[in-house]
């Protein structure tokens, strides 16, 4: 097959229907998982001893009953997502263009898109019982010592900081301006849908910017003194959190924040521009 069939087949699938369900479904298993995140972060706040990261997440949805199952629709559902938003980046579905920034656009939808696939296979080794359990804090020493014993490594472990701290301002910007509207159908919700939907958009992201703050710091700062023992994941980043004075009252407002982010997926599955 040549390589011009290949790319009209590629533009079809892109156009077709499925691609905008596929959205739809990944926007809803985005928001579980925020949602599920957000009750395991409350739950320590109260001291309780659960992970309050994606492993953690993925680990309460097996103890439920049918949990098997749960899981199986929430990987469908993220692989769903990784499809579409590599669609977004490959064929340009939100018309970003061909220029620096529409391509920077375009690439950072695919790296999404890649991301989610990841945690599509991470909730598929939960599936099948191919995941060790071990702590998230120790794997994530492993992998930030790695890196740093890399040539550059140290660098290379700066720039994810600095990436999360971009992304921390992103959000941040979206949050503070309400950017987020621009792809939602305002027009089809009621007042009340509307207010609501803005209410979770600016509460969420702004969680979201406060937790990728922590984290781009605390791998900075492990960058900086050579240590992987302080680069922090979500959960040990919310477990400082909860050590600060007022730590319970913190970590709550986090955890109402990134619930309040999980209603915000499930407004988009309904009404954003997919």
């Amino acid at each position: 097959m040549s390589l011009p069939s290949i790319a009209a087949r590629g533009r079809r699938a892109n156009r077709s229907p499925w691609v905008e369900r596929l959205g739809r479904a990944g926007l809803v298993a985005k928001g579980v998982l925020y949602l599920v995140v957000a009750i395991l972060a409350a739950k320590v706040a109260f001291g309780a001893d659960e992970r309050a990261d994606r492993e953690g997440a993925l680990r309460a949805i097996a103890a439920q009953p049918f949990g098997r199952g749960l899981l199986t629709l929430l990987a469908l559902g993220l692989f769903g997502y990784a499809a579409w938003r590599i669609a977004q980046g490959v064929y340009d579905r939100d018309s970003k263009g061909d220029d620096a920034p529409g391509l920077t656009k375009r690439a950072g939808a695919v790296a999404r898109g890649l991301w989610y696939a990841g945690l599509g296979v991470l909730t598929v080794s939960k599936i099948v019982g191919a995941d060790s359990g071990g702590g998230g804090g120790a794997s994530e020493d492993r992998t930030t010592a790695g890196v740093l014993g890399l040539p550059f490594g140290r660098y290379l472990v700066f720039a994810a900081g600095a990436a999360f701290l971009a992304a921390a301002g992103w959000n941040a910007y979206r949050g503070i301006t309400c950017n987020f509207r621009k792809r939602l159908r305002t027009g089809r919700m009621s007042d009340a849908e509307e207010a609501a939907t803005t209410g979770a958009g600016v509460l969420g992201h702004l969680a979201r910017a406060a937790v990728f703050t922590l984290v781009g710091l605390f791998l900075g700062k492990a960058a900086w003194e050579y240590d992987p023992q302080e680069a922090h994941g979500l959960d040990a980043t919310l477990r400082e959190v909860a050590a600060q004075p007022s730590g319970t009252f913190l970590l709550l407002a986090v955890a109402a924040g990134l619930a309040a982010y999980g209603l915000y997926c499930f407004a988009q599955a309904r009404y954003r521009d997919v």
